[in-house]
Order: C-alpha cells, then sequence, then structure tokens
C-alpha cells in the first residue's frame, strides 16, 4: 500500500470527506494539495510507527493550541480527530490547559471553546465518541 493509500484510509477514518472538501476549495488554485496533504499528514506523518496515533493527537492539539487563534479550523478537525483516537473531552481540555503556559490564556481560551463546539457538533450528531 503506497503512502497515499495509507493516508487515504487513514483521512477517512478520522476526518471523512476531508480530501474531496479540500479539493473542492483548493484544487482550482494548486492542483493536488488535497492528496499531497493526505499523503504527507496522515500516510507519513500520523500513520508512523513509534509513536500512538492518540499521543499524535495530544501534540497536534497542543501545538495548533500554542499557535493561537488563527488556527480555529485545523484545531477544531485534529479535537474531532484526536476524538476518534481515543483522546476524552477531559484529556483534551487538560492538553490545551496545559498550552496557556506557553501560548498564553487568550490562545488557551480559544482552543477552549473551539473544543467546546466540536463537543457540541458530536452531539448533535449522536456521536459514540
Amino acid at each position: 500500500m503506497t503512502t497515499t493509500e495509507t493516508g487515504r484510509t487513514l483521512s477517512e477514518e478520522l476526518n471523512p470527506g476531508m480530501e474531496a472538501a479540500l479539493e473542492a476549495r483548493y484544487g482550482h488554485l494548486v492542483p493536488g494539495l488535497a492528496e499531497g496533504v493526505v499523503d504527507f499528514a496522515y500516510g507519513r506523518q500520523y500513520a508512523r510507527p513509534g509513536l500512538p496515533l492518540r499521543e499524535r493527537y495530544i501534540a497536534t492539539i497542543a501545538a495548533l493550541t500554542a499557535l493561537g487563534g488563527q488556527t480555529k479550523p485545523q484545531l477544531k478537525v485534529n479535537i474531532a480527530g484526536g476524538r476518534k483516537a481515543g483522546l476524552s473531552q477531559q484529556e483534551i481540555g487538560e492538553v490545551i490547559w496545559q498550552m496557556a503556559l506557553y501560548g498564553g490564556f487568550p490562545s488557551a481560551i480559544n482552543a477552549l471553546n473551539a473544543a467546546l463546539e466540536v463537543f457540541a457538533e458530536e452531539e448533535e450528531a449522536g456521536a459514540d465518541v
């Protein structure tokens, strides 16, 4: 299986429709962007051995939180992915709050608000996460 195929399988499991959404939004501007994200982010990074997927999501959520509010769309996608990889709401909250030390209180509060939106969307969808 190629890294693109591996990435496609994993991305569809964690973020169904993401590749199609990226292609629809950006494909006319940057041909190959969607496939590149799937191949690199999911096929080469998230699927790597050596660190469980759950812990990779902890690192990703922490980094996006510390980077600040401009990362909200990506943070929401990765919080949802982290939930599917086994992170509880409380664990996500703790990861975000830990980043108040490094990204500041505004970044942590913004990330907590993004998390609350994801949790509300899960509840509305009746997600069993």
